[in-house]
């Protein structure tokens, strides 16, 4: 039979080696009554497991034998590095996703939540681990919101996922998972006269680099863009003759495998094209001066635009809103009132792969026409489309301007 219970102690009597006599102990041939006190169950060649008494050493020996009938046995289960800890997998999971093509923020959110759950599970045996003792984790970590708790499950299950793929669990060892029920928290929106009060206040405190205001304003008329995006732009993406900007890195750009592209209006053309001209590699949104401990024409800073967006809006004595949310948010908020629902949608890049290809068969006049109406203001509300004013063929083919209406 496989495996066996040994020792390493010799009979204090006649330093003879002592045996499993099968029946209760390890015991010198000659001295029966001189049984060891340190017992080892060794089960083929990996498996080396320390006992002090000879029930349980048995009882486990047992085990294994049945296991290895049963087709269950997994060496891995009893080896002293612990290969299957949770905490094991977990790292190695983690240094795995590094070496993909995930964004940095999405790989630091997957290394936080399972750190998080590490904290609780420790070296536990993955195998062990089933759908109680996931719930009570997931809900007993305090002071999170509920989208918190579901992406943190979210990464937890992708983790196990990940398990079976790799076949260190079997699909049949992959526990269920509890359900995780959040509701999205609602970005508060400002109007336009007060949107444009603080692009205003933003101009003054960014005399020195116009760039900063730009990229503010930018956010605020072109909805479809988002911060980040925007310091991924280099000199070489801005086409002032097509009068587009491309954008290469964007949310979408690993699942469509294509460029987003921003169809400038004329002012801000116009604006462009009175900054310096940089490299073609350079990053459009950059400092044109050093100081402060950073280079000249070196990218703005993720946080930068952020925090003179909450100057500004401290110098105002305005609270409670974010650079998103006063931007985009506000912004598209403020097309409802002259565009149809479809018409925003469109605008602000909010479409399923098969609505994107629809995208960039519309007409780019037509999409800048669109953006403009952000900047066609009467008394801080944006203009409605004059109703003896011709048409457009994209009032008529496309739904952004499929309201009759206006």
């Amino acid at each position: 039979m496989i495996g066996g219970i040994y020792t390493q102690q010799k009979c204090a009597l006649c330093g003879e080696g002592m045996r499993d006599n099968g029946r209760n102990g390890v015991v010198c041939p000659k001295h029966p009554d001189q049984r060891a006190s340190k017992l080892i169950v060794r089960f083929g060649r990996k498996v080396y497991l320390r006992f002090m008494n000879y029930e349980d050493a048995s009882r486990t020996l047992t085990g294994l034998r049945f296991k290895v009938d049963e087709g269950t046995f997994d060496e891995r289960d009893y080896r002293r590095s612990n290969p299957l800890g949770f905490r094991t997998l977990a790292e190695q999971y983690v240094e795995v996703k590094n070496k993909s093509e995930l964004k940095p923020d999405t790989i630091n959110h997957i290394r936080q939540h399972l750190n998080l759950a590490s904290e609780t599970f420790g070296l536990t045996n993955i195998k062990t681990i089933g759908y109680g003792q996931i719930e009570d984790f997931l809900l007993g970590i305090e002071h999170i919101s509920s989208k918190t708790r579901y992406n943190i499950r979210s990464n937890l299950h992708a983790f196990f996922r990940w398990l079976v793929k790799r076949r260190v669990l079997r699909p049949d060892q992959m526990p269920e998972f509890p359900e995780v029920q959040f509701e999205l928290g609602w970005r508060k929106t400002i109007e336009m006269p007060t949107q444009d009060a603080i692009l205003e206040e933003v101009r003054k405190l960014t005399e020195y680099n116009p760039r900063i205001f730009i990229a503010i304003k930018w956010l605020a008329t072109y909805i479809n863009v988002r911060p980040i995006e925007l310091l991924g732009i280099n000199e070489e993406d801005v086409d002032l003759s097509g009068g587009i900007v491309i954008i290469r890195k964007h949310k979408t750009a690993k699942a469509i495998k294509k460029p987003k592209f921003i169809p400038l209006i004329p002012e801000d053309l116009e604006l462009i094209k009175s900054l310096p001209k940089g490299f073609p590699k350079m990053p459009f949104f950059r400092r044109d001066k050093g100081g402060g401990g950073r280079r000249q024409n070196s990218c703005f800073g993720r946080h930068l635009l952020y925090r003179y967006w909450k100057k500004a809006c401290e110098n105002l004595r305005i609270e409670g809103i974010d650079l998103y949310g006063g931007t985009r948010h506000s912004s598209a908020t403020g097309l409802r009132k002259v565009l149809t629902r479809e018409g925003v949608k469109e605008l602000a890049g909010h479409e399923t792969n098969k609505a994107f290809e629809r995208y960039f068969q519309v007409d780019l006049d037509d999409l800048r026409e669109g953006y403009a109406k952000t900047r066609e203001r009467k008394n801080g509300v944006i203009l409605k489309m004059q109703e003896d004013r011709p048409a457009t063929p994209l009032q008529h083919a496309n739904p952004l301007f499929a309201n009759p209406t206006y």
